[in-house]
């Protein structure tokens, strides 16, 4: 399975994850980026919307945090 990180684009990145991502067994989502809606770093994108293979949602974070992202 590969981990993936989302970059944010205003809205795309979710519709990207909605359609591929959500029920992709080969792929992980570990988190957002936030680029373009402003103050959404540090937020959840819903368990509700992520469904069952992210019962904790996914976190939105700050593309300043990439770096450590990408290391863990």
């Amino acid at each position: 399975m590969r981990r993936v990180i989302i970059m944010g684009a205003a809205g795309r990145d979710f519709h990207n994850f909605n359609t591929y991502y959500r029920n992709n067994p080969e792929r992980e989502v570990v988190a957002f980026t936030a680029t373009q809606i402003p103050d959404i770093e540090g937020r959840i994108y819903p368990p509700e919307l992520a469904g069952e293979r992210y019962p904790d949602g996914i976190p939105i974070l700050s593309e300043d945090d990439l770096t450590n992202l990408i290391d863990k």
